[in-house]
């Protein structure tokens, strides 16, 4: 399968829930980073996917664009769902950069606009505080991923 035939099918997995699906395309050593999951390894990129496909009700996931070749790849998607702590509709509007080894992706960078997101998933004190809120969700991010992690052991 190419690289790119991989991500179409990531995305394509993401848009149905299919959390499992999206850890499969990850290699057991692959890195993870992105505004509100950074340093992510050692199977935690699956894991979060899975959490998240897992935990949303209605997702809507949009592939805008996406390349790869031997090596590295982008992609650009729009994610829209409702934030489950506050009920609030979030469009995320997402750029990607991968790098690939032996047909799985190894290291992927998200990058979306954070104050953007922070105010419309956080209302009010989103979009007042911005970027100052990044560490409390981070640690927000982290603990709802460990929780996920430990009652799936």
């Amino acid at each position: 399968m190419s690289n790119q035939q991989l991500l179409e099918d990531f995305y394509a997995a993401f848009a149905r829930k299919d959390g499992d699906a999206m850890a499969s395309a990850y290699a057991p050593h692959a890195t993870f980073d992105d505004p509100a999951f950074p340093g992510l390894k050692d199977g935690e990129p699956g894991d979060m996917w899975r959490m998240l496909a897992g935990r949303s009700k209605d997702l809507h996931v949009e592939l805008v664009e996406c390349a790869a070749d031997e090596t590295t790849g982008t992609a650009r998607w729009i994610a829209t769902y409702t934030f489950a702590q506050t009920g609030n509709r979030v469009v995320n509007d997402v750029r990607s950069r991968f790098r690939f080894e032996d047909g799985l992706i190894v290291e992927q960078r998200d990058d979306f606009d954070f104050r953007k997101w922070v105010g419309q998933a956080l209302g009010l004190p989103g979009r007042l505080l911005g970027n100052l809120l990044r560490a409390s969700v981070q640690k927000k991010a982290r603990a709802g991923l460990d929780a996920f992690r430990s009652a799936a052991a």
